[in-house]
């Protein structure tokens, strides 16, 4: 996955007109149910983040998809659990994980709105903290804003984590 993370860096350093298209597909893969369980891409993020100040790409379009791909990935993912409630435990890759919806319902239920934002930035919890909305019937707008608006606050932290991370080590480079 690292190689993976650092290949798509690469990318995006020589083709820079593709890193919002790029951040938004990472992050929306990322905020997706099932697909996030697979391939954790928080890693690209943060390493385009690192960029951003290097190049000279610009960060407002590369957040604001980054933003928008999650919030779809979260929408999609709230959309899957109302559509389909508990069948969605018996389904791959969550079958795999049986403590991970159960865990998922309880933070919904004992946090609410709040839990979307929480779990925007807890690996496991961003997999299953939207299916859990969608599956115990989360008001649809309550959760809309929630996500969107965590949405924007994430992808504004990874990448501007990558991007003190590049100027730390700019500086560290510097000194030595």
């Amino acid at each position: 996955m690292e190689d993976l993370a650092r290949a798509l860096a690469e990318f995006v350093r020589h083709h820079q007109a593709w890193a919002a298209p790029i951040v938004m597909l990472l992050a929306f893969a990322e905020s997706l149910a099932f697909i996030s369980l697979l391939v954790p891409a928080w890693g690209a993020l943060v390493a385009i983040g690192a960029l951003i100040g290097a190049s000279g790409i610009s960060f407002f379009p590369v957040w604001i998809a980054g933003g928008l791909g999650a919030a779809l990935g979260d929408w999609v993912s709230y959309w899957f659990g109302y559509r389909y409630k508990e069948r969605v435990a018996q389904m791959w890759p969550l079958s795999r994980y049986p403590d991970l919806l159960p865990r998922g319902e309880a933070f919904v239920r004992s946090w609410g709105i709040p839990s979307i934002f929480i779990g925007r930035f807890f690996g496991p919890l961003r997999a299953s903290v939207p299916l859990a909305a969608g599956i115990f019937e989360m008001s649809y707008w309550q959760f809309q804003i929630a996500n969107f608006v965590s949405a924007l606050v994430w992808s504004a932290a990874l990448l501007l984590f990558g991007d003190v991370i590049a100027h730390a080590i700019e500086w560290v480079w510097r000194v030595v």
